[in-house]
């Protein structure tokens, strides 16, 4: 008896410990499904059993418990670290804290909707088809199945192939159509980037200007531009690990106003020594963005008055933290075909139908390689100057997203590929997969 009392009471000792270890991690699990469920049924219009069998099937989220409401979804994990997440008309989703009123009035962005008749891309309706000599559609086609195969291991949901005004190629998985919401992630960070690109060719703000901070201009930290932040050359400490407790955990699933952790940070070098992917220095550029407006109205408006609607990507919304910021690191939701529209603005340099909403040389901007990037990295736009992708031209460059979310450009072939999906390299070939589509276009 003494010998099970004592194992019973390590047991307990050991239960206890890994609880007091792994009791913080709780709340970001709560957070991540909470945030990520709401999301996907209010904005995308998704089925809360398909979310929790797919979307929230990944390590340590699959353990929340996630219940949903009329306009929110609420996670525990064992019971433990309850959490909420609220739709807002305009805004998205927030996971809420005990602060928060349901009941207090809030802004919203102005969205011009136009309903028109125009070919996509320029407006929503398909062209009849057009048959280009040069492309092998039974090797486009394959290639697009091909990226559908295995796709427990794959996973993609959807694909498209634009290609000189049209079209090409689309596929989508069961389940999702062309209006179909899915969450960019990361590409949100090219969104971002892209309003500096518009702010810069109106003649309002100029990137090798010195960062708004206050809190900066006392130490080492007031020599940082706007151009390092862009670039992630800042030299400031950031810990992007989704995997633990980190500086983007914290972030994304704990603070009120995210734009203020990167801007708490310190510097670990001088700008430009190093290059650091962080999600915190785009939000960073939300709130200087946030800076450039008189009002809250202003700001809100105008992503949507200045890029997002006037490329008719009507789907497209960006969701705000609890301060009434734009998620500018992660939070941008669109269709499929919306999305590449996006692309295909840079495809075409910066011209919507004979509008010029940035400089022809914000391209050069930002497909110049940064420092220390191995060439796979310019100004919040990824790259593969250096051949990250042997088989693709070197001159394509991409908006990425966590778990393979992507839009390609590639100037050389005139193309322009989206590809959403629930997982990346290495279990998604990218590689095999733009080298297939681009060897059936001659």
């Amino acid at each position: 008896m003494k010998i099970i009392k004592r194992l019973g009471l390590i047991l307990v000792i050991a239960v206890a410990v890994i609880v007091y270890f792994n009791y913080p991690k709780l709340n970001l699990i709560s957070g991540f499904a909470a945030k990520n469920m709401a999301s996907s049924v209010f904005i995308a219009d998704r089925n809360s059993n398909d979310v929790r069998d797919n979307d929230n099937n990944i390590p340590l989220v699959k353990l929340a418990e996630v219940t949903v409401d009329n306009n929110s979804a609420s996670s525990t994990v064992f019971g433990l670290m309850s959490r909420k997440s609220v739709y807002r008309e305009g805004l998205g989703c927030v996971l809420i804290n005990d602060d928060f009123d349901i009941n207090t009035p809030y802004l919203r962005p102005n969205r011009s909707f136009l309903m028109d008749t125009l070919a996509f891309p320029y407006g929503n309706t398909l062209p009849k088809d057009t048959i280009f000599e040069n492309v092998n559609y039974p090797k486009l086609i394959a290639a697009i199945i091909n990226s559908f195969s295995n796709n427990e291991i794959n996973k993609t949901r959807t694909v498209l192939v634009y290609y000189k005004n049209r079209i090409i190629g689309e596929k989508y998985l069961e389940g999702f159509d062309e209006k179909t919401a899915i969450l960019g992630w990361s590409i949100t960070k090219s969104i971002i980037a892209t309003l500096y690109g518009i702010l810069e060719y109106q003649g309002k703000i100029n990137l090798n200007s010195l960062a708004p901070i206050p809190e900066w201009q006392n130490d080492e930290r007031k020599n940082i531009t706007l151009n390092h932040l862009l670039r992630m050359q800042s030299g400031l400490s950031w810990e992007e690990d989704y995997s633990k407790i980190s500086d983007v955990t914290k972030m994304l699933f704990l603070d009120t106003d995210m734009t203020k952790a990167q801007a708490e940070n310190k510097a670990i070098a001088k700008p430009t020594e190093v290059w650091n992917y962080s999600s915190g220095t785009t939000n960073l550029l939300t709130g200087i963005l946030r800076k450039q407006f008189k009002t809250e109205q202003e700001y809100l408006d105008f992503p949507y008055s200045a890029l997002i609607d006037k490329i008719g990507m009507q789907s497209m919304l960006l969701e705000t933290d609890l301060a009434g910021n734009y998620v500018g690191s992660s939070y941008a939701w669109a269709n499929t075909r919306d999305w590449a529209k996006f692309g295909i603005l840079y495809l075409n340099k910066g011209n919507w139908n004979g509008t010029q909403l940035f400089d022809e040389k914000w391209i050069d901007y930002i497909t110049k390689p940064t420092a220390n990037s191995d060439g796979t990295y310019g100004g919040h736009f990824w790259l593969n100057a250096e051949g990250k992708y042997p088989d693709v031209p070197r001159d394509m460059f991409s908006a990425n997203g966590f778990q393979g979310q992507r839009i390609f450009i590639i100037p050389s072939k005139d193309l322009v590929i989206v590809r959403t999906g629930l997982a990346e390299e290495p279990e998604f070939d990218m590689n095999t997969f733009l080298s297939e589509i681009i060897s059936a276009v001659r």
